[in-house]
């Protein structure tokens, strides 16, 4: 288990309210496009974050994360496992306080290096099941 009650409840109600999403596109068959429904409806602000840089759900979006022009609370991670790690190793970059791997997203060496670096992390959860839970 990568994540704990704790973490998850702090992640959800104490890292911020700005929420990267990345793979999230206008594409609303993707699991991305429903979570990020859930998390807005929560109060949080979603930000795209996909090559495609697309406006969704309201909110600009950006090809990465590097391109989003102001802070970032946490970074919500919609991609293949083998790329998760670049992803968070981008977050750590961006000073993200936190990192979320979804449903299927894992990668142990990054959340070693992620929570090496001081962030909280979860993998293989998804905030839109543990926000009405735990927020």
């Amino acid at each position: 288990m990568y994540g704990d009650d704790e973490t998850l409840r702090r992640i959800l109600t104490e890292s911020g309210d700005t929420w990267a999403v990345v793979g999230l596109s206008s594409n609303r068959n993707r699991a991305a496009y429903g979570v990020a429904q859930v998390l807005q409806r929560y109060g949080k602000r979603v930000v795209p974050v996909h090559p495609k840089a697309e406006t969704v759900h309201g909110e600009q979006g950006y090809a990465s994360l590097a391109d989003v022009p102001f802070e970032v609370d946490v970074v919500d991670v919609f991609v293949n496992s083998d790329l998760a790690g670049a992803v968070a190793d981008e977050a750590v970059a961006k000073g993200a306080k936190a990192v979320w791997f979804q449903l299927g997203v894992v990668d142990e060496a990054a959340y070693e290096r992620t929570r090496a670096a001081g962030l909280d992390m979860v993998m293989d959860r998804c905030p839109a099941i543990e926000i009405p839970r735990l927020g």
